[in-house]
């Protein structure tokens, strides 16, 4: 008897000190965090009540949000974590947008100052990303040659496409190091470099400055490899070789056949996209099938020639890299996206809130899915044309759609 009673005790004490699968003692813990948000030089007066802001546990995916108060705080009560902040408020075309990530939040409580950045609404933004490809059916496999950009004029006014830029940055992928962003060890937050590193190439749209007119809610679409009938062969995908459509193809530069075959006979000439110059070593131009950083740019005070031959222009990415970037001013960009892979715990930003304070998720890769942005009803039915949402932060601008937008 005295041995079951021992044997007992010592299965209850054993039992007792069973720590949580991940070797955290204080996992289910609550702690404070606190955010108080300050705005830039000359919009001080903005502070105010109702301003939403947004924790995200990055390990395991849960959303917290909460409202500013009068003083500009947001008091939260959050498990013991790792933590990325979301703040956006937006005022006619005025937006401030702030960020952190990986921010701990420890036993002790948080609080955290995030100074707000200003931009403003862009007039032609990003209305579709399709990267992540599609399954080969009837065939087994899956197929990746069909990526795509959809452009649209969220003005009123006629816009332009002549001169304008495309490109995705450096990292390639969100999981992997980015030795451009540091990491402020005091406030958490991210310190992004004043450019954006535009990975592979500058790619142009051509044009006398009115060639291609892009008028109020009109769309533009740019095929990124091969501008063909891809849904020919495979129904799942779609068909890229229609009159009006641009392409990314110069096989100069670009010499792999299985990414960039010559365009469809729909394709004229002239819609091909200029390549202004080459700073990357791969023979195919493709954007990350699970996680780009998306960006339109147009260079201000000079052509885009120009600038490439300035000193700083094309610099060596950090760390031995044999490719290059090339260092596009944060001012000149138009337009950004953020995505994050959904397959991943480990994605980091590499857009500053001001350019994107959030990220739209990629859940997965060939599944034929593509990420849109949302259209605001309210305005759209005012304007008399298609008005797209753009607060500058893709958590809430753009969502995963099931199906591309030009699959039939």
């Amino acid at each position: 008897m005295k041995n079951k009673i021992l044997i007992l005790l010592m299965l209850l004490a054993v039992t007792s000190c069973v720590l949580p699968s991940d070797g955290d003692p204080y996992a289910d813990t609550l702690c404070s965090f606190t955010i108080r948000v300050t705005y830039p030089t000359g919009y001080a007066d903005r502070v105010r009540a109702g301003v939403p802001v947004t924790l995200e546990e990055i390990n395991l995916g849960t959303m917290y949000q909460k409202e500013t108060d009068d003083l500009g705080v947001a008091e939260f009560s959050v498990p013991v974590g790792l933590y990325r902040v979301s703040i956006s408020d937006m005022d006619g075309e005025d937006i401030f947008n702030g960020s952190a990530d990986k921010v701990r939040a420890g036993r002790t409580g948080t609080v955290l100052a995030i100074n707000l950045l200003h931009s403003r609404a862009g007039s032609i933004v990003i209305k579709e990303i399709y990267c992540g490809g599609c399954k080969r059916l009837p065939q087994e496999g899956n197929y990746q040659f069909d990526q795509y950009l959809i452009l649209h004029n969220n003005d009123y006014r006629v816009q332009y496409l002549d001169g304008l830029c495309i490109g995705s940055l450096h990292p390639y992928n969100a999981m992997a190091t980015n030795p451009f962003v540091k990491k402020d060890p005091v406030s958490g937050e991210s310190v992004f470099p004043p450019y954006a590193p535009v990975s592979e190439a500058v790619w142009q749209f051509g044009g006398d400055g009115t060639t291609f007119p892009l008028q109020p809610g009109e769309d533009a679409v740019v095929c990124l490899k091969g501008a063909i009938d891809h849904s020919a062969q495979f129904p799942l995908s779609v068909n890229l070789d229609r009159p009006g459509y641009f392409v990314c193809y110069n096989s100069t530069y670009f010499t792999n056949t299985a990414y960039h075959p010559a365009p469809g006979g729909n394709i004229s000439r002239d819609r091909y996209l200029e390549v202004v110059v080459k700073t990357g070593v791969a023979n195919a131009y493709t954007f990350s099938i699970n996680s780009p950083a998306v960006v339109l740019y147009r260079a201000q005070g000079m052509t885009m020639r120009e600038w490439v031959q300035t000193e700083g222009a094309v610099i060596p990415i950090p760390g031995g890299s044999t490719s290059q970037v090339a260092a596009v001013p944060l001012e000149w960009i138009v337009d950004a996206v953020e995505v994050f892979s959904g397959t991943s715990s480990s994605n980091s930003k590499r857009l500053p809130p001001s350019l994107d304070a959030g990220y739209v998720t990629l859940s997965d890769t060939y599944l034929g899915h593509t990420l849109f942005r949302r259209t605001d009803e309210e305005l759209s039915a005012s304007a008399g044309y298609e008005v797209l949402k753009d607060t500058n932060n893709s958590s809430v601008d753009f969502y995963e759609r099931e199906s591309q937008s030009l699959h039939e």
